[in-house]
């Protein structure tokens, strides 16, 4: 950690900021990823395929507003957009 902590708690805090900033980066990672695919599947018109992605992702998004990495307004308008993003795709 590019901090330098002198007092053991703080680099206890320090250690366990840096290992839930990884873990939060992976599940931002893979939201990214989750709403691409959701996005191709529709633009290739595979409506049912898009359906269960949509679905895939909206649970990830639950599960990261549950955790804490979004807010429940963020959560929320992410999964507006992609649902209208695929409706507006497959029809």
């Amino acid at each position: 950690s590019s901090a330098m902590a002198n007092i053991k708690s703080q680099k206890k805090r320090n250690r366990q900021n840096e290992q839930r900033h990884e873990r939060n980066k992976a599940f931002r990672s893979e939201l990214k990823t989750r709403y691409k695919h959701t996005i191709e599947a529709a633009e290739a018109g595979d409506k049912a395929r898009a359906e269960e992605l949509l679905r895939f992702a909206q649970r990830r998004i639950d599960m990261a507003t549950s955790r804490g990495i979004l807010t429940k307004n963020t959560a929320a308008r992410r999964k507006s957009r992609l649902t209208r993003q695929v409706n507006a795709l497959v029809g």
